[in-house]
């Protein structure tokens, strides 16, 4: 099953999410991992913990006496490690080229799309654990049921979060394939929306003749991949398709109640502890998977109803004087509406204020009239300066011109975090919830604003 075991793998930004996840499942089949990053971390101290020889910094050697390098995307080709690794001759990959050899000889589960896809991903490594098939699996961020965000199971799936970026997914070959919606990202990747499109196309172009695709059909541009698939299915909640979900009706835990059902043929009853309506999109695609694996549709009616929820997606940081803190990733117009639809009926008699931390110049720039008409649910926007990541700042082009733009009577420019987390000190009047939407570094606004509420 593994073409490459007993083998020496290095990877070259080993603390970053994907990497790391990759390292943690060969580190559990037993291979010889090595990995260097830029500093310490978390996800580098859990690899450590497993045995995995960490350099903070450069590690060069590791890096000559691999079999193969694995590299980062964010790291250039000239990075110390792996310009050692071509002196040597030692192959340098990256995820997309090193996919085919991880999951070679497994039954690959694939989870795609422009929103939703970690979510969906979790519920279906923890639907697939509880109903006992231990699947190998990794997810964009750690599930709270399984306690990790990877893990090497002796089961026959492979479940995979199917990142787009890069063109990391188009290094796959599922069997089955998820893709949850198709709506223009990146655009310093796919400069256009058909860019965008061409790539999921080719995606799903790639599922194996045996095995089948599954799409949202109440998205238009994850609809249009099921076109031109013979082996493809649909969900949905209201919409002409395979699946939906029917009978959507609120519960105690502040999640929905539905009953799944395939061509009328009511499949289970499902009672979630999630909120948001795009959950029971996820749920009812998991269930879609389930049911056309073969598997024990009710069991995993039963798993989900467990599901807590994955990092930094609706995450409940504390809560303090009548003031709860809420993590999201959100940070796509669809996300932001989405993420505040939740909050809003899981919170229905609280102020909601929203923290944004806009993620890229060119993804801010790009989509910012629709970014501006995202936050209508807010009662209150605190916009914070646009977190970089990859990109260099514009001269034109910042935090206080996306706050400019935002459509709302109440918003506020923060130009730092400290400051933005005072701001919601100062001003947010309980009962409040308030929700940072940020797939950057602002999840300490909500720590430092908890902080500053407990002391008031």
């Amino acid at each position: 099953m593994n073409s490459l075991e007993s083998k020496r793998v290095h990877f070259v930004g080993v603390g970053g999410t994907g990497l790391s996840a990759i390292a943690r499942v060969l580190a559990e089949r037993g291979w010889h991992v090595t990995g260097s990053d830029r500093q310490a971390s978390p996800r580098t101290a859990m690899l450590q913990r497993l045995g995995v020889e960490v350099a903070i910094g450069h590690d060069p050697e590791h890096a000559r006496a691999a079999h193969v390098v694995v590299r980062s995307s964010a790291v250039p080709e000239s990075d110390p490690d792996v310009a050692a690794a071509r002196e040597a001759g030692v192959p340098v990959l990256k995820r997309r080229d090193f996919l085919p050899q991880l999951t070679a000889g497994y039954d690959v589960l694939a989870v795609a799309g422009s929103h939703g896809k970690t979510t969906t991903t979790a519920m279906l490594a923890w639907t697939l654990t509880a109903l006992g098939q231990d699947p190998t699996f990794i997810i964009g961020s750690e599930a709270a049921n399984l306690g990790t965000n990877a893990r090497a199971g002796k089961g026959a799936y492979f479940v995979i979060e199917a990142d787009e970026y890069d063109y990391m997914f188009l290094g796959l070959q599922p069997y089955a394939a998820v893709v949850t919606n198709v709506e223009h990202d990146h655009p310093d990747m796919f400069p256009t929306p058909e860019d965008f499109h061409d790539a999921f196309r080719r995606f799903v172009e790639q599922v194996r003749a045996d095995g089948f695709l599954l799409v949202y059909a109440g998205n238009a541009g994850s609809r249009s991949l099921a076109e031109r698939q013979a082996h493809a299915w649909t969900y949905a909640l209201n919409d002409d398709a395979d699946y939906r979900a029917t009978g959507l009706t609120l519960n105690a835990r502040g999640g929905y109640d539905f009953t799944a059902v395939f061509r009328e043929q009511p499949l289970t009853s499902v009672s979630l502890g999630v909120p948001g309506e795009h959950n029971v999109q996820n749920a009812l695609a998991v269930l879609a998977l389930v049911h056309r694996l073969g598997l024990d549709v009710p069991g995993a009616a039963e798993a989900l109803a467990d599901f807590r929820g994955a990092g930094r997606r609706f995450e409940v940081v504390g809560e303090a004087r009548g003031v709860v803190f809420v993590d999201d990733y959100a940070h796509h117009p669809t996300e932001i509406r989405a993420t505040l639809a939740a909050a809003r009926q899981r919170y229905p008699d609280r102020a909601l204020w929203a923290v944004w931390q806009p993620h890229t110049f060119s993804r801010t720039r790009t989509l910012l009239a629709d970014f501006a008409r995202a936050f209508s649910q807010a009662d209150a926007v605190v916009v914070t300066e646009i977190f970089a990541a990859r990109e260099a700042p514009p001269p034109d082009f910042g935090g206080r011109q996306a706050a400019e733009a935002v459509q709302h009577p109440r918003k506020f420019f923060a130009s730092t975090l400290q400051q933005a987390a005072a701001v919601l000190v100062e001003r947010v009047q309980p009962p409040a919830v308030v929700v940072v939407l940020s797939a950057g570094d602002a999840t300490q606004v909500s720590r430092l604003a908890l902080k500053g509420w407990q002391e008031k």
